[in-house]
């Protein structure tokens, strides 16, 4: 598998072009309510068996957020093992992230740290590389994007296409695809349907987001089309 694709899949598997119309949402929608949240996913193969599972968490610690990612996944003789971690201020804007990464014998443990006024981003790596990558004022990690990008949803709007931060800076665009009936544990769930597409210096990607029509914009379902099928990570309530 292409080793970039790989980390952007395992990310989002789980972050304005058009829009939709939120009236025809839930009613009293105000987004991104919540202060403290747990998700709990199955990582499916193309077959809907199951390959493992995903948590997606939020914390609000006094006026930052603190986000973190973690898959325990695999097929045979090839496993993911990924954690990330990330601190973003009141406004989205990234502070850190920290991601630990197990992809088969690749294996990666490294911290980004965003300095806002400089401009820049600190890559550090455990075996001890260091180097800055320029990046905009309020960038955003690909972890805190995701939780930014449900904010603009609960409003009505679809976040611009802009630049993200893993590792290095990919140019991130989502597209409007319409209300979607989805099965989610064995039962018809209406949802928006999001489509992705990621592009960085040497990769691309693209998937689908399906998320709920409730305040929260809770993640319902992520597809991602690989060269094996198309795999999903699937909201467990």
């Amino acid at each position: 598998m292409n080793t970039p694709a790989l980390r952007l899949t395992a990310l989002i598997l789980l972050s304005a072009s058009s829009f939709y119309d939120a009236s025809a949402a839930s009613p009293g929608l105000t987004g991104f309510p919540f202060t403290d949240e747990s998700l709990n996913y199955s990582v499916n193969w193309p077959s809907r068996l199951s390959l493992g599972e995903g948590h997606l968490r939020a914390r609000h610690s006094g006026t930052a957020w603190d986000f973190e990612l973690s898959l325990d996944a695999g097929v045979p003789g090839f496993s993911v093992k990924d954690t990330y971690r990330s601190i973003s201020n009141a406004d989205f804007c990234s502070l850190a992230l920290d991601r630990i990464t197990s992809h088969g014998s690749r294996k990666t443990d490294e911290k980004e740290t965003i300095d806002p006024a400089g401009g820049s981003a600190k890559r550090m790596s455990s075996g001890g590389g260091a180097s800055d990558v320029p990046v905009p004022s309020c960038v955003k990690d690909a972890l805190t994007f995701l939780f930014y990008a449900r904010r603009e949803l609960g409003q009505g709007r679809v976040p611009a296409a802009q630049q993200i931060l893993l590792g290095g800076l990919y140019q991130i665009r989502l597209d409007y695809a319409g209300a979607q009936s989805i099965p989610i544990n064995g039962a018809q769930t209406l949802s928006d349907k999001v489509n992705c597409s990621v592009t960085g210096p040497s990769s691309s990607t693209t998937f689908e987001m399906y998320f709920a029509r409730d305040a929260a914009r809770t993640p319902l379902l992520f597809r991602v089309p690989l060269a094996m099928g198309t795999f999903s990570m699937e909201l467990v309530r």
